[in-house]
């Protein structure tokens, strides 16, 4: 009796969790099906048609021609990898290196400093933006490239819990062994330690790459010119001249997902990899 109802207890389990991730999937892939099939769409079309119907002509691409040339999505991915490229380069820079420091030296409330990073990342940015916005409109900042910049490199928190993690698994044997042969700090974090956190380089660039590609507040706060538009605050610019036009819009979605998508499928095995190794370690 007890081994049948706990197999009835397994097969409900199992039954549960497949469901779940059943709908779950679905709830995740009918948007996009949906702005993959309007984006397909004429204007009659997708009028008169469900929004599950998929489109007669799959060759139509005036859409996609009308989001990227009169919605400047040129300029928009220009703008976009400025800020990704000087973004990344110093997150890794500023992450790997408070991550050596507090690793590796010992000073007084050192578990402060960590329990204060821990603290800084429950609270919610949008509670300190009104500080935020004042210092970067005191620093001239406000309107350039520099203001989203600065904000992305000076708030990845996550990044330094990684890094930190990678670090711990690092023997410190190694800089014993190093300074011995008279290398310096400098020395031992630029030729030993940063190649040995490649792994964790490669995840911080993935997740911070894509986060920054997906932003959208800073940019439209912080850079509300038109010429430093980015892919986010390109595609929200739809919403005045192509405000009806919902097969453009869905158009211009899916050349902003498209990049991460596919970024995401060939890379995703990296980004497990790397959140559960420095987890482990």
């Amino acid at each position: 009796m007890s081994t049948a109802l706990a197999t009835t207890r397994r097969t409900t389990a199992v039954t549960v969790k497949y469901v779940s991730l059943v709908i779950a999937t679905i709830v995740a892939v009918v948007p996009l099906v949906v702005v993959l099939f309007a984006s397909f769409k004429s204007r009659e079309e997708y009028a008169t048609t469900g929004p599950l119907a998929p489109p007669s002509n799959w060759f139509n691409v005036e859409n996609f021609v009308t989001a990227f040339t009169r919605g400047n999505m040129l300029l928009g991915f220009w703008n976009t990898t400025i800020i990704l490229v000087a973004s990344l380069i110093g997150t890794i820079v500023i992450g790997t290196m408070a991550a050596y420091a507090i690793d590796r030296f010992r000073f007084r409330l050192k578990g402060l400093v960590i329990a204060l990073f821990l603290i800084a990342s429950l609270v919610p940015g949008v509670t300190t933006q009104v500080a935020t916005f004042q210092i970067v409109n005191a620093l001239e900042l406000f309107n350039t490239h520099w203001a989203a910049i600065v904000l992305f490199m000076g708030t990845d928190i996550i990044a330094i819990y990684i890094f930190l993690q990678f670090m711990q698994s690092i023997p410190k044997s190694i800089d014993e062994a190093a300074m011995i042969d008279g290398a310096n700090r400098w020395t031992i974090y630029w030729r030993l330690i940063l190649p040995l956190l490649t792994p964790a380089v490669v995840t911080v660039c993935i997740i911070k790459g894509i986060a920054i590609y997906n932003e959208f507040y800073l940019p439209y706060l912080y850079m509300p010119s038109a010429k430093l538009g980015v892919i986010s605050t390109s595609l929200f610019r739809f919403t005045g001249p192509f405000g009806a036009q919902w097969e453009v819009i869905g158009a211009g979605t899916m050349i902003v997902i498209l990049p991460t998508l596919v970024i995401f499928v060939a890379l995703q095995r990296y980004i497990y990899s790397g959140i559960t190794s420095g987890a482990t370690k």
